[in-house]
């Protein structure tokens, strides 16, 4: 059986601040159905910012293995490339993370304009949001960037 590898060298990949081990990509956003399709790289053997999902969120793995780790840094589950997961919102917060090879996960983020994600901090207590207006502004920001 012939392997295919993605390339995504094509990919104008950017970066939050604050969040290590991650590149991000916004394909669309659907305001009006409140859809955010975007593209997350998680680099391998890392793992990002612990925070919790307040929309559900649908992922399809593109490239490597997309691990979830509990709040304690413990390995809770491991999707190999092809996996296609529906995750309803949840209290439960998380790190996610690349496995031997950075990760590339297709997420579409579905059903609110409010808060999307809570980051939180170690003790469990919420620092950062991201919500559907910060992403329409990485959004713009992007394309901006792509214009120049």
């Amino acid at each position: 059986m012939t392997r295919y590898f993605f390339d995504d060298c094509n990919i104008k990949w950017q970066s939050l601040e604050g969040f290590e081990n991650l590149a991000y990509s916004i394909l669309n956003i659907d305001e009006n159905d409140k859809i955010i399709d975007v593209i997350f790289k998680f680099a391998a053997n890392q793992q990002i910012i612990l925070h919790r999902h307040l929309a559900l969120n649908n992922t399809f793995v593109i490239q490597g293995e997309h691990r979830l780790y509990e709040a304690n840094g413990a390995l809770k589950e491991a999707r190999p490339v092809g996996s296609y997961t529906s995750s309803p919102p949840s209290d439960e917060p998380h790190r996610e993370g690349g496995g031997d090879e950075d990760a590339i996960v297709f997420f579409s983020i579905r059903g609110s304009d409010g808060i999307l994600y809570e980051i939180l901090d170690d003790d469990l207590n919420v620092v950062a949001t991201l919500s559907m207006l910060d992403f329409i502004g990485l959004y713009k920001a992007q394309q901006d960037n792509a214009e120049k």
